[in-house]
């Protein structure tokens, strides 16, 4: 039932400590790369003084710490955790596992979004956009509370794993520490009903990107006396991204991060660190460095935003339907030796990732708003396509072994992975 793993990703345990230490490492360099003290980026002349005076110095390390943004943390967790015991939602299956079982999922992020949401709204509206940028002021402190509390969830679901009767992922059982609590060992931890990993995915690190969104714009607005076109074209369509996740919470239940992935501290920290606190660099830019843009920008990067979202989501909603048993299209499909159909029409016959197409789309319309002032406000972008062709390498690398020769077929009829006639 859990067979040792003989196959390494990520460049085995030397890859694996690299990403281990470099995700935090980039994660603080992104802020100090890019703040209102030291500019964005700072002078180059500088940039070595001042890294090698900074993690030389204890009082640096010290102030990374700070216990008010450490507790406010925790308390947000907790809410999290409060809400998905307290406010109402269906029950779901995931996929079947290959105990022979499946496991149920309580459905019921969305409304902890309108919630928080709705909570938040009142909060401003009774004290002003003043009393919300404390996310703003508390971002170096809430940062190192997300990754205490992401190493916390590795070594606490890594120590749990070796508990008799425990599923484990084909990818995370190879001995080797290192690689194991990165790699996740445990598929599915849980505390009780609460599943970690999937709480995890969409709760605590997406809504709170969408309350730092939030901050920012209240941030801007308080210097400023309004929020400009450039921060709300940031800013607002990532939070519909957050929105649009939520609203399809199911739609997780079928990705690799859910029937595959251990759940290890690749996944805590980056659904916990590297979501809210990189992916928000926009408009944590905006807030400081505001952009006027002319008519024709703005249209410009709401066309962008708009045709990256049409595609993701109606990608993502040809896919749904047919994983569900439903084809109102009629999309023509491939069935394989084993029984599975693949789409080979529609967005899915164009593309063998047509969503993430549509995802790089909005990733860029997110960086446009900042215009070319810097080039730190595009890194989101550029790791985003680099993150979608590792992922897609793994999908094709677990399909081929999945289908043989019948996954070699169905890259004839559909080509390209990402860009057509390019990748």
């Amino acid at each position: 039932m859990n067979p040792r793993t003989t196959h390494y990703e990520f460049l085995g345990p030397p890859g694996a400590f690299a990403v281990t230490v470099g995700v935090p490492f980039l994660t603080y360099a992104l802020y100090f790369g890019c703040n209102e003290k030291s500019g964005c980026p700072p002078q180059f002349s500088l940039i070595q003084s001042n890294f090698v005076n900074s993690v030389t110095s204890l009082d640096w390390w010290i102030s990374l710490w700070d216990n008010q943004a450490a507790l406010l943390y925790l308390a947000w967790y907790t809410y999290c955790v409060a809400a998905w015991a307290a406010l109402p939602g269906d029950y779901v299956e995931g996929t079947l596992m290959r105990d022979g079982t499946k496991k149920r999922y309580k459905i019921n992020a969305f409304s902890t979004l309108l919630l928080t949401a709705g909570l938040t709204a009142g909060y401003i509206f009774r004290y002003g956009p003043g009393s919300f940028t404390f996310l703003y002021e508390k971002f170096v402190g809430l940062t190192t509370a997300a990754l205490a509390m992401s190493i916390f969830q590795a070594l606490f679901v890594y120590a749990r794993s070796f508990r008799p009767g425990v599923l484990l992922a084909l990818g995370g059982n190879t001995g080797n520490f290192i690689y194991d609590f990165f790699i996740g060992r445990q598929l599915n931890p849980e505390i009780g009903s609460l599943d970690i990993k999937s709480f995890n995915e969409l709760r605590p690190g997406l809504i709170l990107w969408f309350l730092i969104d939030i901050s920012m714009i209240c941030e801007q607005t308080v210097r400023l006396g309004r929020p400009t076109a450039s921060m709300l074209l940031s800013a607002i369509p990532q939070m519909f991204y957050v929105v649009d996740a939520l609203y399809f919470e199911p739609a997780i239940l079928t990705t690799m991060d859910i029937t595959t992935d251990g759940f290890g501290f690749m996944l805590s920290v980056g659904d916990l660190l590297w979501v809210p606190f990189v992916y928000s660099l926009q408009p944590r830019y905006l807030a400081f460095h505001p952009v006027e843009l002319s008519p024709l920008a703005v249209a410009g990067i709401l066309a962008t935003a708009a045709t990256g979202f049409y595609i993701f989501r109606s990608a993502n909603g040809e896919k749904n339907d047919f994983r569900n048993g439903r084809n109102p299209k009629n999309l023509q499909y491939f069935v394989t030796e084993s029984g599975s159909k693949l789409l080979t029409s529609g967005w899915w016959g164009s593309l063998r990732h047509p969503n993430y197409a549509g995802d790089l789309l909005m990733a860029l319309s997110w960086s446009l708003p900042t215009l070319f002032n810097t080039p730190i406000t595009y890194f989101y972008p550029i790791y985003f396509f680099i993150l979608l062709v590792h992922r897609s390498l793994r999908d094709d690398d677990n399909c081929q072994k999945k289908y043989g020769e019948d996954w070699d077929k169905y890259k004839k009829l559909v080509p390209y992975t990402i860009v057509p006639y390019i990748y």
